[in-house]
């Protein structure tokens, strides 16, 4: 649906062809579990696997004919093994071969995603250490609060990536099962210990219980996995495109010598990408809700989850690797203006200062609720005025009255915002 944004790794893995190699494997997986417990001659499932084989334009054709995908997978395989024909399926259903493919095709897929986050990580802990030390202004409902550092900023990243990183892992080992149960998941033609051989030869765990199908509460976990790493790739993304406006101007996306931001106004640098990853969370998020309406099916099976399947996991899958590799790139040619940074601190005389001011006054004998009257009125007055927080305290009597020139200097010091940012990076870096 998106071969837009697939880079070559992970298309492959849903490509038409890949699907039906995956079917193969299971199929053929089967049989040599089969083979293993003497049921089927080693050597004939020797000779099946080196002859089988499909077509994608013959399927089509058979499937033409016959209206279901996976017979007419299994008659175009069947084609090319003659007599050995008589070993494949043995007491399976299809959904003993689209569930356990499907399983294969989501661990191969998480393992690419997880591969991005552990890079994407490693970019943001290098930005993080480079600018440990790089005041910035903390913000809370977009208004300046106080000073903190951009390295501080992107250790909570870190933390959120990490975390992130820890859901995903969690959700792939609990979506690594297969069945092979035969329909209604009651092994009515089919042992057990089949099941068991099979999946362990394939790298998964047998479902605790399997209907016809395995229940998509699995798959609906795993993709909520995937909709919290792309959701907060747009939390982040979010954070670059308000730092660039241009009356902020703290950080902007990398810019190519020859790229240009508009048609019409050439001064223009957008934060395109960023905003590009903001709307892809947004697809994320709603095949998440997709994946959590295919839990209710009828009975033991219905088809109604398959359609939707064939469409939200590739998508989803190859957009968070298109969106952690973009958001990666972004990173690494990240550019900082630590002057607006520092610059954007001192707006309006410091009165970012209020709170250390106000802490000072209690500490001189001032009743919280008299001194909170005292630093609001001057740090108004700065704000609306276009004014100077600090020289007004210099000249209020109120406030020189107990403090003196000095002392009123030295609460305007940076540094004591930033005493404990070595034990925050202890915790994440």
């Amino acid at each position: 649906m998106i071969d837009r944004y697939a880079r070559e790794e992970m298309k492959n893995i849903w490509d038409l062809n890949s699907k039906f190699t995956y079917y193969l494997k299971v199929e053929i997986a089967v049989c040599e579990a089969y083979a293993k417990t003497g049921k089927f001659p080693k050597k004939d499932i020797e000779e099946l696997k080196k002859k089988a084989s499909f077509d994608i334009k013959r399927i089509d054709e058979i499937e033409a004919e016959v209206k279901h995908d996976v017979i007419a997978f299994l008659t175009c395989v069947n084609e090319s093994l003659g007599d050995l024909a008589k070993y494949m399926h043995v007491g399976m259903t299809s959904s003993d071969v689209i569930d356990t493919a499907f399983a294969l095709q989501i661990q191969d897929s998480g393992k690419i995603i997880l591969k991005d986050i552990e890079d994407t990580i490693k970019s943001l802990k290098e930005l993080a250490e480079k600018h440990k030390n790089t005041v910035c202004i903390g913000r809370s409902h977009g208004i300046h609060a106080e000073v903190m550092t951009f390295g501080v900023k992107i250790c909570s990243w870190i933390d959120i990536l990490e975390r992130q990183q820890d859901n995903l892992r969690h959700a792939l080992e609990q979506i690594r099962v297969g069945q092979i149960s035969g329909p209604v998941g009651t092994y009515s033609n089919i042992s057990p210990k089949i099941e068991e051989i099979t999946c362990k030869n394939l790298g998964l765990k047998p479902a605790r219980i399997s209907t016809q199908i395995i229940a998509r509460d699995y798959h609906a976990y795993f993709m909520q996995a995937l909709a919290l790493v792309a959701s907060v790739i747009e939390q982040f993304a979010t954070e670059i495109r308000h730092l660039q406006r241009t009356e902020v101007l703290e950080v902007e996306e990398g810019f190519g010598k020859n790229q240009k931001g508009s048609s019409a106004m050439p001064h223009k640098k957008n934060p395109v990408l960023s905003e590009n990853l903001c709307g892809l969370a947004r697809v994320v998020r709603a095949n998440s809700i997709v994946a959590l309406e295919n839990i209710p099916l009828w009975h033991e099976r219905d088809i109604s989850h398959s359609s939707a399947e064939r469409i939200i996991f590739p998508d989803s899958l190859i957009l968070v690797d298109f969106m952690l590799n973009r958001f990666n790139g972004i990173v690494k040619n990240l550019v900082i203006h630590e002057k607006n940074m520092l610059k954007n601190t001192e707006k309006f005389g410091g009165i970012i200062f209020s709170q250390k001011v106000l802490l000072e006054l209690v500490e001189k004998g001032l009743t919280r609720e008299d001194a909170y009257r005292v630093v609001q009125r001057n740090a108004l007055d700065a704000f609306e005025n276009d004014g100077d927080f600090k020289a007004n305290l210099l000249k209020d009597a109120d406030v020189t009255a107990r403090l003196t020139n000095d002392e009123i200097e030295n609460i305007f010091d940076k540094g004591a915002f930033l005493e404990n940012i070595n034990t925050i990076y202890k915790r994440i870096l």
